[in-house]
């Protein structure tokens, strides 16, 4: 039995070509022109294809750029996929010779790929510089909060005093880490697939080096197989993108947690608040709450990706192509609100000072320092001094007191578990249990009182700066190589080679 069909069958083109052709006009288009032009350019350059016949395909490419609009198209199945389509409107214009001559030495192999990468390179960088104003806001409120007083909470319970300065430079330092991890992933995939051909790269004396310079890569990906079929550049930027909203979302949820009622440390401008529809009292900061499955959204959409690569054979596959690509953008989108809505809630809080306090005074947080004090001017055991600070809290506690007025019961205390009184008066009991001296005393490497928050920030930035140095170089190589590639394709119009 002998199959004429020509056009794809109906429903394989409704489901499968058709929604592919929509993602490569929607998100490739720029990506095959680039590489269109870079591989025509050292195809002449290296002798591979005579000056006129890269004249006529650079004028022919350059006519399909300005008289066919891609936007406007619908697939109808005549051709396959984007690729195919600009080849058959070089066969309309140049005949299937001449047309044919660019694909010398490439595949859709090689090209696919090396399409992906370019479309992940620029949401990549659009999200890396999201983060980026995301530490800046960070910082810059951890500076203006250095000396706020905050009440740290372990196990869902209050622990100990803290500032806002230093909560928020715990998490930018781990958001610099991510960056860290992220841009190791963005580096790989600066390797340029193109050259690999269908598997085994080609017997034309292609360079792959000079097509992966004018596309603004930093070299080629060498093993020709692997260009092909290995995914860990998808694999490693999605890993290292879902860690960053893991981490992240664990900020929000303690901001969620501090913006209760019940704690109230933490308050949230009106124009980050919704009222309620029927209950007059009530302040919603619901932007924490979208923020948080902003968060937990874009970490799924991450783990789609990972999984949808798993015990996938090692080889050129749809698996990792067209959809698969295009559903992953979704992970930018949502992240990039939730970056974008973060940076700008942070430099907008502020903290109540009262309900601080308060609770700071109801839970005794700054009983440590009563005990590390009488270990120092007491000259007893840590153990000694924790026994008689648990004793003065509890007590403090179980009578709704003051632990600042509770300098009776502490000398009580101490008098019952040392035998003698203690040397503190009034005034220095006061001094050791309150917030303030508990964070000023506590000035060592990485520790809340204002000398350390100030010498932590100072070396973030200085971290931050490497980051940022390194991916402006990138930025900086990808507008050199535009620059370069057109004007290489520019000089192929203008020379017939004649």
């Amino acid at each position: 039995m002998t199959d004429n069909s020509t056009f794809p069958h109906p429903v394989y083109k409704d489901t499968v070509l058709a929604p592919l052709f929509e993602g490569a006009k929607a998100h490739h288009v720029d990506a095959f022109r680039m590489i269109n032009q870079a591989h025509l350019v050292m195809l002449v350059e290296e002798g591979i294809l005579p000056t006129k016949t890269g004249h006529e395909l650079a004028k022919a490419l350059r006519s399909i750029d300005e008289e066919v609009d891609v936007s406007a198209l619908t697939y109808t199945g005549e051709v396959e996929d984007y690729f195919f389509l600009v080849e058959a409107e070089l066969k309309k214009r140049l005949g299937p010779d001449i047309a044919g001559a660019l694909h010398t030495a490439r595949s859709r192999n090689d090209m696919d790929h090396t399409v992906f990468k370019l479309g992940l390179q620029k949401r990549a960088d659009h999200l890396i510089q999201s983060l980026h104003n995301l530490v800046n806001a960070m910082h810059e409120t951890a500076a203006r909060e250095k000396e706020t007083l905050i009440v740290a909470y372990t196990h869902g319970q209050p622990a100990q005093p803290s500032t806002f300065g230093h909560y928020l430079l715990a998490a930018s330092e781990v958001l610099l880490r991510d960056l860290d991890r992220l841009m190791l992933a963005r580096d790989q995939i600066e390797k340029c697939p193109m050259g690999a051909a269908a598997i085994t790269t080609s017997g034309f004396p292609v360079s792959r080096q000079h097509v992966a310079e004018l596309l603004g890569f930093e070299e080629p990906l060498e093993n020709s197989y692997g260009c092909i079929a290995s995914v860990d550049y998808i694999t490693g930027l999605y890993s290292a993108i879902k860690l960053v909203f893991v981490h992240l979302g664990r900020v929000i949820q303690d901001f969620q947690f501090w913006s209760a009622f019940e704690v109230g440390q933490l308050y949230v401008p009106n124009a980050l608040v919704q009222i309620s529809s029927i209950m007059p009292q009530k302040r919603n900061p619901v932007p924490i709450e979208h923020m948080r499955h902003l968060c937990s959204v874009t970490a799924g959409r991450c783990d789609m990706m990972v999984n949808t690569m798993h015990n996938t054979p090692f080889t050129d596959m749809n698996d990792s192509e067209g959809e698969v690509q295009q559903a992953g953008y979704s992970t930018f989108e949502s992240g990039g609100r939730a970056i974008d809505l973060l940076a700008a809630f942070i430099p907008a809080l502020s903290i109540n000072d009262d309900r601080v306090a308060k609770t700071a005074d109801a839970a005794c947080i700054t009983i440590t320092e009563l005990a590390d004090t009488l270990v120092r001017e007491e000259s007893i055991s840590f153990r000694q001094a924790h026994e008689v600070a648990a004793a003065t809290a509890k007590k403090v506690i179980a009578e709704g007191k003051s632990l600042g007025d509770a300098h009776t019961d502490f000398m009580t205390a101490f008098v019952e578990m040392t035998g003698r009184e203690s040397h503190l008066d009034e005034a220095a009991y006061r001094r050791a249990v309150s917030a303030r001296h508990f964070v000023n005393v506590r000035k060592r490497f990485g520790g809340p009182a204002p000398v350390a928050i100030e010498a932590s920030l100072e070396r973030q930035i200085t971290h931050f700066g490497h980051l940022k140095a390194h991916f402006e170089q990138i930025q900086t190589r990808k507008k050199t190589a535009n620059q370069m590639r057109e004007k290489a394709f520019d000089a192929l119009l203008n020379n017939r080679g004649e």
